[in-house]
């Protein structure tokens, strides 16, 4: 009888792990960078824009800081103000990558065991902006390390993202002005 229970306590830990990890992915048809260097990445990132979802709901202001973990993971800092209730929001998480460390392919948490992906779909030479992805179409972040982004590079980026068909008239714009 022991045996029997191993195996279904065995069986259910294997299903788990299928389905936390199946929840880290990358849309179809969307590569990440590479190669991708985790140092150049590391700092400060204001959001320029993004697909609304509940955890930032009512936020401008929002920024994302990344910092190096003794244990090689990512620190994730992102920060906001509600517009709404006038209170500064801050949540703390990690980041580590999917596969390979050159590859701009990672699962970031902030709840637990729960990860979702984080995929930089699109990145400068010189680590100024970025396009994220997240899981599938629904998520979408353009990122700079100032708090405006070049239209030259805002129009490329929306056009990479309607390519892969995200609805980039959905996206909120993020107000960024000096708080």
């Amino acid at each position: 009888m022991k045996t029997k229970k191993t195996v279904l306590f065995s069986m259910f830990g294997v299903i788990g792990t299928i389905v936390l990890n199946s929840c880290v992915s990358i849309p179809k048809g969307t590569t990440a960078v590479t190669p991708f260097d985790k140092a150049k990445y590391i700092g400060t990132w204001y959001e320029i824009a993004r697909m609304d979802f509940r955890f930032e709901r009512n936020l401008d202001h929002t920024t994302a800081t990344y910092s190096i973990k003794k244990d090689g993971s990512i620190q994730v800092d992102n920060r906001g103000f509600n517009y709404k209730t006038k209170e500064w929001k801050q949540a703390i998480g990690k980041a580590k990558f999917v596969g390979d460390a050159d590859v701009a392919r990672l699962k970031v948490s902030f709840f637990g065991p729960f990860y979702a992906g984080y995929n930089v779909i699109a990145l400068d030479t010189a680590y100024q902006y970025a396009l994220v992805a997240g899981n599938n179409v629904h998520y979408l972040w353009i990122l700079s390390r100032e708090r405006t982004i070049p239209e030259k590079v805002k129009q490329h980026y929306l056009k990479i993202a309607e390519d892969l068909g995200y609805k980039t008239s959905s996206l909120i714009w993020v107000n960024q002005d000096q708080k």
